[in-house]
């Protein structure tokens, strides 16, 4: 079913981390939209087969390479060409009813542009708003910019929309949607889809995210260093900057002779048939986390659990009900409930259970479509009133 508004989606980059599948989601059936993007990459291609209008800004290149601990002043060299992108999301507004910018880089410079062409703002907050995440002056602009120019605020769980209030946002603007998945079936048993990708055959472990210090990986690796036997597949890439840290990684893996236990798999398509072939999916993460996608991918794969109890875990994982919580950046912690998962699979089969059930009446890609495309057409006919 196609949708009758124009909507300008704008992103900040033109890779697909977990906030872009977010996007190529919400754009399903939107022919009547746009999509602006600062750089070409995978996005883009994808973004173009949903049938949208895209848009690649001529000055945005490069511009995903400025990090959200970077300071500030790293900025003032890229002026010139922020302001003339202002200028291109304002021109490319003028066509549209509503802005939905997808990441707070796209916020930002859309909610400046708000300044010359006025549309209804809605941003998409798909990261958490602490100091574990921002400096002081990119959470002070966030903030002041959100609370003078965003129509709504939507945040994936209570998590984000408590941080960005105790931040200084305005409670009016936030609407609480959880992020959607759907997972194509996979009818082969582990054993089959490890022979078919060449894993290692033994207990395995996974974690999937992109590869960042706060994401947690090294924490992981620790871990493994204690549990002889075990092995684990590293599903994700560098994508921002953080090649050091991928760097990091394969050498900690060398200093505590995991070689022929840990495989780098890189920017991967097919998570959910790579989850579902390990026996324990871990998140690492050492800072809180606004949503947790792998947590759910999990969940409705069928593969237990073991998170970091900070940020929205505890919530997807029901305070543990639904998967194992560990304190965050404690490898020992995170080791222990690695084994006791391996040591006794057949006692998980209720959690494993409830954890489906749970994912798939929490998690749905048709519950936030339909929070989303509510919050779309109310803005809409606000702004037509």
């Amino acid at each position: 079913m196609m949708s009758d508004e124009r909507v300008l989606f704008v992103d900040h980059t033109g890779q697909i981390g977990g906030a872009e599948l977010i996007l190529l989601d919400v754009v399903q059936g939107r022919k009547r939209s746009s999509a602006f993007l600062f750089e070409q990459g995978p996005l883009s291609q994808a973004l173009a087969d949903k049938e949208l209008g895209l848009i690649i800004s001529k000055w945005g290149q490069g511009l995903s390479q400025f990090r959200r601990d970077s300071s500030w002043l790293t900025a003032i060299p890229l002026v010139g060409r922020l302001a003339a992108i202002i200028v291109e999301i304002a021109r490319a507004a003028r066509a549209h009813d509503i802005v939905y910018a997808n990441s707070q880089k796209a916020f930002v410079l859309a909610a400046l542009a708000g300044l010359l062409v006025k549309r209804p703002l809605i941003w998409h907050l798909h990261d958490i708003i602490t100091p574990e995440h921002f400096g002081a002056v990119q959470r002070w602009v966030q903030i002041t910019l959100a609370n003078a120019r965003a129509t709504k605020v939507i945040v994936p769980s209570q998590a984000a929309a408590e941080a960005f209030i105790e931040a200084g946002g305005r409670r009016n603007l936030v609407e609480i949607v959880p992020n959607g998945l759907a997972l194509p079936l996979e009818p082969r048993s582990a054993r089959e889809i490890r022979a078919a990708l060449d894993l290692p055959a033994g207990p395995l472990v996974g974690v999937f995210s992109r590869l960042a210090p706060w994401k947690g990986q090294h924490v992981l690796l620790e871990a493994l260093a204690t549990l002889p036997g075990v092995g684990c597949i590293i599903v994700g890439d560098a994508l921002f900057g953080e090649q050091a840290y991928a760097a990091e990684l394969k050498q900690l893996v060398l200093e505590r002779g995991l070689a022929d236990r840990v495989r780098f798999l890189g920017h991967r398509s097919d998570v959910p048939k790579l989850m579902k072939a390990v026996d324990v999916m871990v998140h690492p993460s050492i800072d809180p986390e606004p949503f947790g996608r792998t947590l759910v991918e999990a969940m409705l794969a069928g593969v237990p659990v073991i998170a970091t109890n900070a940020g929205a875990a505890p919530d997807i994982l029901e305070g543990g009900r639904a998967g194992a919580l560990v304190p965050p950046n404690d490898h020992q912690a995170l080791a222990s409930a690695i084994a006791s998962v391996l040591a006794r699979p057949q006692a998980l089969a209720s959690q494993l259970e409830y954890a489906s059930h749970r994912a798939h009446a929490q998690y749905g890609v048709a519950q936030m479509l339909d929070a989303i495309g509510g919050v779309i057409r109310r803005l809409q006919a606000g702004a037509a009133a």
